[in-house]
């Protein structure tokens, strides 16, 4: 199963909530353009909610990586939320978690936004 994305606005954070797998082909494709568009939107603050994610691949973690740097290139926000254990795990082994912000749900992250 591909990865399905919902967007959506809270509180003026945009939420991307992803739900099955972010690996290398469509998948990465449609999670970079989603990103990609918000951005080109006008969204400055990026909810990315794992939550429904039930594998992610090394080309899904460079996606991540890609959107924290184009994010950042336009001074926008990038915090991560809801992350299943095997994903946290990943990002703490690959020492990402020292680069995002990681919430364990949707309204603690949004509050945290300012």
């Amino acid at each position: 199963m591909s990865v399905q994305i919902q967007t959506r606005e809270v509180s003026g954070v945009t939420v991307m909530a992803c739900v099955g797998t972010i690996t290398l082909g469509e998948s990465t494709s449609l999670f970079r353009n989603t990103l990609r568009e918000l951005l080109k939107q006008g969204s400055r603050k990026i909810l990315i909610d794992l939550g429904g994610v039930t594998y992610l691949d090394s080309t899904g973690i460079g996606e991540l990586v890609g959107a924290y740097t184009s994010a950042r290139n336009v001074s926008a926000q990038i915090k991560l939320a809801r992350l299943p254990e095997k994903i946290y795990n990943l990002l703490q082994i690959t020492k990402l978690i020292t680069v995002f912000e990681v919430f364990n749900n949707e309204a603690e992250a949004v509050k945290s936004y300012k």
